[in-house]
């Protein structure tokens, strides 16, 4: 893929939450978060549910916030119709009408902007997300994959300075995710201003320099996404285990210090562990020291909900 200096941000934007709260009469969606995204690819990492469309739906200025404040390089983002021209936004729902061609509607994205060169504009844009050859089919027959990346097209048809881009990747298929993958990171190097939502930390990992995890509307965590792995990684892990003598087991994994709490079950040896590198690093020693075999050895709150759930509390403390 080949960026052209068409596609090169002229200049540096700075997006800014401060305080910002969102709530639906007695439901709060955001509460009280205050960040800042800067040039560069930023993840924006959480559950389902924990506020992630509402919150790039206020910096994208669909949504004004019920508290706090929302700035583009300063200046208010609600309301502000020349702020509009600099953010492009690719939302998780489906925006696109069906009875357009691909072509059309990147076309119209380009015309509403009141381009010079909407044509230019649109055909750029299309080439960016590799959609050559399927741009002139109706909408309603292409795959999820292809109207994530007609509307990513539509999205970048005016060249934003910031890009938002809410589960960019669902339902791609591998191809289609490593490409988009390599454009967000060129936009991201090339200066433009990126955040993009993902409840995946995969995702993030691959894409992000920075990331910022969302947990029940509140701003959890903060920093590089190593940062992140090494603050989940070092956080009490509960596992099942099986093994040939249970009871013998048990007794041994107490005595070290990397288990704070072993106890037995009708389904084995639950262990919590709060350095989990060395858990993960003893126990097949260990069993194999007391001759005991393994048949079982699961972990039991890996769901991201637990993770993200730590986090917070983490970040509270």
């Amino acid at each position: 893929m080949t960026m052209t200096s068409a596609q090169t941000a002229t200049r540096h934007s700075v997006v800014e939450l401060t305080q910002v709260s969102r709530w639906y009469g007695n439901v709060v969606a955001v509460n009280d978060v205050t960040m800042t995204i800067g040039p560069g690819v930023t993840g924006l990492l959480g559950p389902n549910g924990a506020g992630k469309s509402t919150l790039l739906h206020m910096m994208a200025g669909f949504l004004a916030p019920s508290g706090g404040t929302a700035t583009l390089n300063g200046q208010r983002i609600w309301r502000n119709h020349e702020i509009y021209r600099l953010i492009g936004l690719v939302p998780e729902k489906e925006a696109v009408y069906g009875f357009l061609t691909g072509w059309q509607f990147v076309l119209s994205a380009a015309r509403l902007h009141g381009l010079p060169s909407p044509e230019e504009a649109a055909a750029q844009a299309l080439d960016l997300v590799d959609m050559k050859k399927p741009k002139d089919r109706r909408i309603e027959t292409y795959s999820k994959g292809m109207r994530q990346r007609v509307k990513v097209a539509a999205a970048l048809v005016h060249k934003p300075q910031v890009l938002l881009l809410d589960e960019p990747f669902n339902g791609m298929d591998p191809r289609q995710r490593l490409h988009l993958m390599e454009l967000i990171r060129e936009l991201g190097a090339a200066g433009r201003t990126i955040l993009f939502s993902s409840h995946i930390l995969e995702e993030v990992e691959r894409v992000a320099q920075q990331i910022e995890v969302l947990v029940a509307g509140r701003h959890a965590a903060s920093g590089d996404y190593r940062e992140i792995r090494r603050r989940m990684t070092d956080r009490p892990h509960l596992f099942r285990v099986r093994s040939s003598d249970d009871r013998r087991l048990a007794a041994a994994l107490i005595a070290d210090p990397s288990s704070s709490a072993v106890s037995m079950t009708e389904q084995g040896i639950e262990v919590q562990a709060t350095d989990f590198r060395r858990f993960t690093w003893l126990l097949p020693r260990l069993a194999r020291d007391i001759d005991v075999h393994l048949w079982q050895v699961s972990p039991t709150d890996e769901d991201l909900e637990s993770v993200f759930a730590y986090l917070i509390s983490r970040s509270s403390t």
